[in-house]
């Protein structure tokens, strides 16, 4: 036990940001191995969340002195990632690989179940890695006093959370319902945005930002990479841009739901809204 407590000390920052990056990649290939075996790289998204506050936990565990700003981030980071994992495991299951990553095999073929361990799970690693920032940062400074930036912080992180979660809640219940097969998901959260999921985890990471930024000042605002980040890839690459990218020809009723409802914050419906 002496041993594993006097272990942070011997340890630089690098070492500590490296070895996020080491669990991060050994948590991508063993679901490579899995997706080889079941033939779905799809997988991939039911750990995502778990590969950031994977790495979060392994910087908690290295710093010297994390407490207590780093274990509020753990707290808010964990809720969402079991949450969302457990939701996409949920949704997913025994329904095969996803249309867009389908897509991605036959563009990659042959031998995409090879080509895959670097062009989805490498590359997952990578980004959930870069993501994972804030968590560094928080657990660095985890023992300066908490202050106002740090309350604001938990607070937009634990909204985002909760708004995703009940975002997420809604369309489920939705799909759920025999009588809405065709229909367009256009109420309660999914009335203001038509993707309260994406914005709610958005919000996560501006706010898990911010705690970071409490604690270490602007010395840790490079971690604005990873709400930066994390918002590209939800507005313009895997969220929803791709989501919608052919929608309106496969659903011609959502080019009306896309008239009158937000994309990504929150507002009033347009005219034609209920």
């Amino acid at each position: 036990m002496s041993a594993l407590m006097s272990m942070p000390e011997n340890l630089s920052m690098l070492q500590i940001a490296f070895a996020g990056l080491a669990l991060t990649a050994s948590l991508g290939l063993l679901t490579w191995i899995a997706s080889f075996v079941r033939s779905d790289v799809s997988l991939v998204d039911r750990v995502w969340a778990v590969f950031i506050v994977g790495a979060g936990i392994v910087y908690m565990l290295l710093m010297p002195d994390p407490w207590p700003r780093g274990a509020w981030m753990i707290a808010i980071g964990g809720f969402w990632a079991l949450r969302l994992s457990g939701f996409i495991t949920w949704r997913n299951w025994g329904e095969g690989e996803e249309r867009r990553y389908q897509e991605i095999r036959e563009r990659n073929e042959p031998n995409f179940k090879w080509k895959s361990l670097y062009l989805v799970f490498a590359l997952q690693a990578v980004l959930a890695w870069v993501v994972s920032a804030p968590f560094f940062v928080g657990a660095a400074a985890g023992s300066r006093p908490m202050n106002w930036l740090d309350g604001v912080g938990i607070a937009i992180a634990v909204f985002g959370a909760l708004f995703e979660a009940v975002g997420d809640a809604q369309m489920a219940r939705f799909k759920a319902d025999p009588k809405h097969k065709g229909q367009v998901m256009d109420r309660g959260l999914w009335r203001y945005t038509r993707h309260p999921n994406y914005f709610g985890e958005v919000c996560v990471w501006w706010g898990l930002w911010l705690v970071a930024l409490g604690g270490a000042g602007w010395a840790g605002a490079w971690s604005v990479v990873s709400p930066l980040l994390m918002t590209v890839l939800l507005l313009k690459v895997s969220g929803v841009s791709l989501q919608e990218k052919d929608i309106g020809e496969r659903r011609p009723a959502y080019r009306d739901y896309i008239e009158r409802t937000n994309a990504f914050v929150p507002g009033p419906p347009r005219k034609g809204g209920r």
